[in-house]
């Protein structure tokens, strides 16, 4: 049963992502924040509990790999940002990422990989 958690966590990701209404988590939707802006500091932890919680059940909780690949520093510094932003808003088709578009703006996928490109991922104190 534990080996079939995250197969589960994924589908269910996926069902969420489809069925979720457009204002998305946390009563963000993809308008929350303009391009380019960078989110306020509230808004920027809820995107590192995100990326911790949500993202490090297929990436591993270290995001050191699992069924996704490692978001490491190391094994991130070679591709590019907009690809990488990309793959998160827009998910990946025949994969099991699925697009976060509903939870996350261009502008804060750019802002999460700039955070993981510098290993800069911990949530900090309230």
């Amino acid at each position: 049963m534990e080996a079939a958690r995250p197969l589960m966590l994924v589908a269910a990701i996926a069902a969420a992502v489809t069925l979720a209404p457009v204002a998305g988590a946390a009563g963000r939707g993809n308008a929350s924040a303009a391009p380019g802006a960078q989110p306020d500091a509230a808004r920027q932890r809820e995107l590192l509990v995100l990326l911790k919680q949500d993202c490090g059940s297929c990436h591993g909780m270290r995001l050191t790999g699992g069924l996704g690949p490692a978001l490491t520093p190391e094994a991130l510094r070679t591709k590019p940002a907009e690809s990488l932003a990309a793959t998160i808003v827009y998910g990946r088709t025949g994969t099991a990422m699925p697009p976060w578009r509903r939870f996350m703006s261009e502008a804060e996928a750019d802002w999460l990989v700039a955070r993981m490109i510098d290993g800069a991922t911990d949530v900090g104190p309230r």
